[in-house]
């Protein structure tokens, strides 16, 4: 790294030289971009001097907090050992070993076999082939089609982008490619509270459009049904109570394949290991990523059930499949110290049972504030929306997004990390959040949202 450089100078290369992600780079100004440096728990700091709380755990991963010298020391030692050895080829070594066997005991029962890649995205690419291979292998080559739900996200690959539901990424790039078919989100707020429904008619009806999706489409067409248990980029989308057991009981009357996007919710977010295991949901496969290292080093995966990994056993022969990094030793060793950590302090346990209702009662007081027409919160991972009229919760801003943008920045200079989707604020915080913390946490909050409806006053309507 370049010493004595000014934070100035630091901005004016980045500008030069960085293409950064979901970035409009025309309108990114060079003083505008924040450079951090150091990272303590649940706070950041950047080169201008300033400390943020950061309440989105880097981006959704940071569960253990930043600063771990444990998985630091893990990293250092392996890589003085094995610093990269591939997994093709009939190879193997025994950090992938050992993290193989600590996710199969962490998983719902009935999945027991991982394979691992960088991220997310390609996480869910390997589950985009993984359909189509099994059911190939099982006699049933039409059954091609993966539904997924409008405003999802699952990753920003070719596949993964596709499988998300989001119109700006399919605008780029003559996305979503063939064989995907997006329904309806269990958005009440956002989408259910116009139609005179109550909170839990909307939830069963959400999930019967899965099973309109399938009457249109075909049973024998579809290859499986991908959905996060809480969508998070989507803005933090809390299904209503009926949505999941409904989903269940379409799901176990048709012969479709499961996947559930544990990105985001897996490693305790939810208040328990995986967010299959909050809603009840049974998965044929789980894309795992972000909390599985704690954002450390780069890791992604798949966990297979026994269905799918039986079928590949015995009838697959090669999968043409793999990545160079698949399994990188280094990033195993963070992610089993990063485990053993949270296993240890009993972190999913916490979020369940101490922070993570300490946290919902101060969020949702929010709610009380002129700009808020709903809070919302589960484990770890709640929203603001924000409404120009609180005495009309249906009504929303006319340019849509400028609120939550403004909101946000105002977070940013108030020292707190909440990120905006549409007109909404969505937070994330490290699961190692104390109480004081989180009482800091809803301080700075409060005087953003007071902030941002000052801001929003003055300019009139927007």
């Amino acid at each position: 790294m370049r010493v004595n450089v000014s934070s100035h100078d630091l901005k004016v290369l980045d500008h030069k030289h960085h293409l950064h992600p979901f970035t409009d780079h025309g309108a990114l100004g060079i003083d505008e971009r924040r450079v951090i440096s150091r990272a303590d728990g649940v706070w950041i700091w950047d080169t201008d001097g300033n400390r943020m709380l950061d309440g989105m755990a880097g981006l959704w991963c940071v569960n253990v907090g930043h600063g771990r010298q444990e998985i630091v020391e893990a990293v250092r030692a392996q890589m003085s050992e094995l610093s990269y050895y591939n997994t093709f080829f009939k190879t193997t070594h025994p950090p992938v070993i050992e993290l193989s066997r600590m996710l199969a005991e962490l998983a719902p029962e009935h999945m027991n076999m991982v394979f691992y890649g960088g991220g997310g995205s390609d996480a869910n690419d390997t589950i985009f082939r993984l359909v189509r291979v099994y059911w190939d292998l099982m006699g049933k080559p039409t059954k091609k089609t993966i539904i997924s739900r409008h405003n999802a996200y699952h990753g920003s690959t070719v596949a993964g982008a596709s499988l998300s539901g989001m119109g700006g990424m399919h605008g780029q790039g003559d996305l979503p490619i063939p064989g995907i078919h997006h329904i309806a989100q269990p958005y009440w707020f956002g989408e259910g509270m116009q139609t005179g429904m109550s909170e839990d008619e909307f939830g069963i009806w959400a999930a019967r459009e899965l099973e309109r999706a399938i009457d249109e489409i075909g049973e024998n067409n579809i290859g499986a049904f991908i959905a996060e248990p809480i969508q998070g980029a989507g803005g933090v989308i809390i299904p209503p109570a009926t949505y999941w057991p409904e989903v269940n009981r379409i799901l176990s009357e048709r012969d479709i394949l499961f996947i559930s996007d544990e990105v985001i919710c897996g490693f305790g977010r939810t208040g328990e290991w995986f967010g299959a295991d909050t809603y009840g949901t049974k998965p044929d496969m789980m894309a795992i990523a972000k909390g599985m290292t704690s954002g450390y080093l780069p890791m992604g995966g798949v966990i297979v059930s026994d269905r799918i990994a039986e079928v590949l056993h015995e009838k697959g022969g090669e999968f043409y499949h793999g990545y160079t990094y698949s399994g990188h030793p280094a990033a195993c060793a963070a992610a089993i110290a990063n485990l053993t950590i949270m296993k240890r302090e009993k972190l999913v346990d916490r979020v369940r049972d101490q922070i993570g209702p300490y946290f919902r009662q101060r969020w949702l007081a929010l709610g009380d504030h002129p700009l808020v027409g709903e809070a919302r919160m589960k484990g770890l991972v709640g929203a603001l929306e924000l409404i120009p009229d609180k005495n009309d919760l249906s009504k929303r801003f006319g340019n849509i997004g400028a609120a939550g943008t403004i909101a946000r920045d105002h977070s940013f200079n108030n020292g707190l990390v909440m990120r905006a989707v549409r007109d909404s604020l969505i937070v994330s915080p490290p699961l190692t959040i104390s109480e004081e913390e989180t009482d800091e946490f809803i301080t700075r909050a409060r005087k953003s949202l007071d902030d941002a409806a000052a801001s929003i006053s003055a300019k009139g309507a927007i």
